[in-house]
Parts: structure tokens; sequence; C-alpha cells
């Protein structure tokens, strides 16, 4: 349906732009068609405008023919293309088929050859692993879905792997956060095509965010998630729990678990990823966010509850961390 009233800006590229979408059996069927429906929404402005479509759209596999996703929905697709135009976009979709499709020699090099070619290369959630397996994410920031961040930091550490942001652009490789995170990719890549005013319209005709607030972390349902049961990292938070409210010093967390503060330094560093003061962050994050979502308690008492003592702390907290404020998280989670 045409936006009526809205005058549509003329678009900033010239040429068509050929998306090309990698898929393969048993993909996450949203991480490929949210992005198609990006792009066609883009070509459905343009078409009510009167103006050129600007993107060709092919679903492509290495096999061709019907592919069926981790839904049982199957798409049709072709062949992976021999050659590709400088102007094309490749974006390669995630999903539980991705660790046998990511061992498939002859897709890996596909997709290397395909990078010294197009204009950018995007991943959408743990498509992130076929472009690591590929070579092409050594020593570039990337993100996937905040579930496999420790699994592809342990599997390509040269890679420098962000665990909260939505998406992320280095030179011509761009990639995405969870599922959903492929739309929001894909209006950062029509945006540059083709202006903020053609990425808004396309995002209101979708009914999203152009840039949705706050980062994946929000969406994550543990911040510990990379958390042992075990060692220092499970005493310490058997300790912490009951006593997130009180107000704890780095002696005192070394000593409940019979260590030296440097000690414990360097092993919650190990085992975690934090300092102790970061990690009792978490804590408090975490049990706040459990709280906003299940407890009818006001901000002011999850503040009190969790140790930050006052509604400014816990908003402070929020919006460093998961980048959205306690009334919004609640709002979108309770």
């Amino acid at each position: 349906m045409a936006h009526h009233g809205q005058v549509k800006p003329a678009p900033l590229i010239h040429k068509v732009v050929d998306i090309w979408v990698l898929v393969y059996p048993d993909f996450l069927l949203l991480d490929a068609t949210g992005p198609v429906q990006v792009f066609s929404s883009a070509n459905d402005d343009a078409r009510d405008a009167k103006l050129p479509q600007p993107y060709r759209i092919h679903l492509v596999s290495k096999g061709g023919g019907a592919v069926t996703s981790s839904s049982g929905v199957a798409v049709l697709t072709r062949l992976l293309p021999r050659s590709l135009r400088p102007e094309a976009t490749l974006i390669v979709s995630g999903g539980r088929g991705c660790g046998q499709a990511s061992a498939d020699a002859a897709t890996v090099r596909w997709i290397a050859r395909a990078f010294t070619v197009v204009q950018r290369c995007c991943s959408v959630c743990t498509g992130a692993f076929m472009l690591a397996e590929a070579g092409l994410l050594d020593h570039k920031k990337a993100v996937t879905h905040w579930q496999d961040v420790h699994v592809f930091k342990q599997q390509y550490p040269a890679v420098l792997m962000h665990d909260d942001a939505i998406y992320m652009k280095d030179g011509t490789l761009y990639t995405s956060a969870g599922i959903t995170a492929g739309i929001d990719l894909s209006l950062s890549l029509v945006e540059e095509d083709l202006g903020r005013p053609a990425a808004l319209s396309v995002a209101k005709r979708l009914v999203v965010f152009l840039k949705r607030p706050g980062g994946q972390r929000q969406y994550s349902s543990e911040l510990l998630a990379q958390a042992s049961e075990e060692g220092v990292t499970g005493a310490l938070t058997r300790w912490l729990t009951p006593r997130l409210k009180q107000t704890v010093g780095v002696e005192q967390m070394a000593a409940a678990v019979a260590l030296s503060v440097r000690s414990l330094h360097r092993k919650l560093r190990l085992e975690a990823g934090a300092s102790p003061a970061q990690f009792l962050m978490r804590m408090r994050l975490d049990s706040a966010c459990a709280l906003l979502e299940h407890a009818s308690l006001s901000i002011k008492q999850v503040a009190h509850q969790t140790g930050f003592g006052s509604e400014y702390n816990l908003r402070r907290a929020f919006a460093a961390h998961l980048g959205v404020v306690p009334t919004e998280y609640r709002a979108r989670f309770g």
C-alpha cells in the first residue's frame, strides 16, 4: 500500500543492485526472508513513486532448487552463480544447518571468491560462522547471535567478536545478530543506497524501528550465559546471589571464595571474561531484569532489591550496559 502524502526521494544509486541471499538445508527462514522483504519493500516504494526499482533479489544455494528451512518451509533457489557483479551484495543466512554448510569446502570457497568481487558481504545470525570459515573475519569486528558468541570465540579467536551490537560494519563486511537483526542490517544497507528517508519509509511499511534502541543483550535471558556453575564463577555466584542488595567489595568477594584479590581477578577473567566489579554488575543487572520481567515491584524497589540504591543508578546502568532504560525494558519484556 502506498504511503499517501509522502514525497519519495530520488534514489542515490543509479545501477540496480543484485542482492544474493545464500541458503542451505536447515537454514533459519527469517534470516533469509527478513532481508528479502526489506529490499522487496524498497522496490515497492520505488514502484509506488514511479521510480526504477533499485534491487534484484536472488535466493541461491549450492544445489539449487527447493531448499528446506529448519521450520520445514522450503524456498526455491538458483544455483550459486559463477560470477557476480561488483554492485552486488551477498547475504549469508544462519540457522541450524550452518555447521554442516560451513564444512562444505565448495560453498566456503564460493563465499571467499564472492567477497573479492561484491560491494558488500554480509551475514545474518550464525551466518557469521561461514564468513569466518572462509577466512574473511580474521582481525575484523563482527557479531552473531548472543547465544553463539561463546562458541564462536572459541572456534575463531582471531575475530574481534562483539557480544552486544545488533549489526556491525568493518570495511565491506557486515555481520548481524540473531534472526530479526537481519532486518536491521538490511535497512542500514537501504539507507546507504537510497538515503535515510527511503530507509525510514521501508521501516514504516514493515512496522519496525529504523534503528532499534539498545543492543542484543537486552534480549538475553541470562547476562551470565557464559558463566560456569563450577569453579570460581559458580562459587561466587552462589555467594553473591543473596547479598546483591548489600555493599560488597572486591576483598569480601575474594575472601568468600578463599582467594587473594589478584587471583580472583585472574580467575574471573579466564572463566567469565570480567573483573570482579564487572561480574557483580552483571549479576545485579541480571537480577534487575528478572524482577522487571516477572515482579510487580516499582522501579525504585527493583533498584533497592538489586543493590543499585536508587532509580538514577539503575537507569544509568541499564542505559550503559543494555542501551535501554528500565521502563523501556519492562514495557518490552514485562
